[in-house]
């Protein structure tokens, strides 16, 4: 059984960064890559970043380009979030995934990750 846990969020002044970490244990046939999405309140689930195992390449959504970094252990179990210039608009619950299907154009779809943490809330408040 696959299991995925998510840690570092946090209440964080805006312009303050912080460093989210996400753990998988178990093991699936499929894992072409981790991603981190991201909820607020009365929205829809969105992309955020993510990361392909076959080339190690990286993925961001368009508005946290440049101030969220993605990154990962050598073992395909780790991912991390480095995230800078924390804004108000990034409050939102955070979660990692698992993607099990394969392909370029499933790497920013909701659909495409089978397995998600629990959560890790990031509010960004003065």
């Amino acid at each position: 059984q696959v299991q995925l846990v998510e840690s570092g969020g946090g209440l964080v002044q805006p312009g303050g960064s912080l460093r989210l970490s996400c753990a998988a244990s178990g093991s699936t046939s499929n894992n072409y890559g981790m991603g981190w999405f991201r909820q607020a309140p009365g929205k829809e689930r969105e992309f955020v970043a993510a990361i392909r195992w076959s080339d190690r390449g990286t993925f961001y959504k368009d508005y946290v380009r440049g101030r969220f970094a993605i990154s990962s252990g050598n073992a395909k179990n780790t991912v991390n979030l480095q995230i800078d210039t924390l804004k108000s608009e990034d409050t939102a619950v955070y979660y990692c995934a698992i993607r099990t299907i394969s392909g370029v154009s499933q790497i920013r779809a909701v659909s495409a990750y089978a397995y998600w943490g629990q959560g890790t809330q990031v509010t960004v408040s003065s």
